[in-house]
C-alpha cells in the first residue's frame, strides 16, 4: 500500500502548498457591502473546502480552520470551526487587542501538514470584523479558540505560523509529534 504524505492529501484537497507567493501576500479586504457576493462566494468555498478536508482528517479535538489564501483566493476572508461550536466567519479581521498572557502550543497547518511546530499566542485576542452587511464587529476569543484565529489572521496577513514560533524552535514531523502526547485529534489543554 502506498502512503500519501499529508501534505499531498492536504494538496490533493485543494489547499494551497508552503512555497506559493499567495501564502505569503497579504489578502485584499472586501469592500463590503458593495462585494457581498463575491464575500458570500468566497465563504461558500471556504465552507465546501472544509467539508472534503474533515472527510480526510479529523479535526474534532482542536478544530479546524481556513483561510481564502490557501485555497488560492487572495482575499480577507477565513472560516474557523472550533470543536465544540458553530463556524466562525471572519471577513475583513483583524485583531485589536491581545492579552500579555501567552502560551505556547503545537499547531499545524493545512499548508504544510508533514510537519508540526510549538508557536506562542496570546491567550486572548479581540478581534474586529465585518459583516456581509457591512457593519463592524467586535469579539472576544480564549484559548483554543484565540490560537485558532489568531493562526487563520496571520494567513490573511501573508504571514505562516513559522513566523511566529520562537527562535532556535523548529517545526518537528508528524511521526514525531505523536510521540509528544499532543496526537492529533486531542483537544489542547489550559491550565
Amino acid at each position: 500500500m502506498v502512503q500519501v504524505r499529508p501534505s499531498q492529501q492536504m494538496r490533493d484537497l485543494g489547499v494551497v502548498q508552503y512555497g506559493a507567493p499567495i501564502l505569503a501576500a497579504p489578502a485584499r479586504p472586501f469592500a463590503l457591502p458593495d462585494e457581498r457576493e463575491a464575500a458570500d462566494t468566497v465563504v461558500g468555498q471556504l465552507l465546501d473546502a472544509m467539508e472534503r478536508i474533515r472527510r480526510a482528517h479529523d479535526f474534532s479535538g482542536k478544530g479546524l480552520g481556513l483561510a481564502a489564501p490557501q485555497i488560492g483566493i487572495g482575499r480577507a476572508a477565513a472560516v474557523v470551526q472550533p470543536p465544540t461550536a458553530d463556524p466562525i466567519v471572519l471577513l475583513n479581521p483583524r485583531i485589536t487587542a491581545a492579552a500579555e498572557e501567552i502560551d505556547e502550543k503545537f499547531e499545524g497547518c493545512l499548508s504544510f501538514f508533514d510537519v508540526r511546530a510549538l508557536v506562542p499566542r496570546p491567550l486572548r485576542i479581540t478581534v474586529e470584523s465585518v459583516t456581509p452587511e457591512g457593519s463592524t464587529e467586535t469579539a472576544v476569543y480564549e484559548r483554543g479558540e484565540a490560537r485558532l484565529i489568531t493562526h487563520e489572521i496571520d494567513h490573511l496577513n501573508g504571514l505562516l505560523l513559522l513566523n511566529r514560533m520562537r527562535p532556535g524552535v523548529r517545526p518537528i514531523p508528524v511521526d514525531e509529534y505523536r510521540k509528544t502526547g499532543e496526537a492529533t485529534g486531542r483537544a489542547w489543554s489550559y491550565e
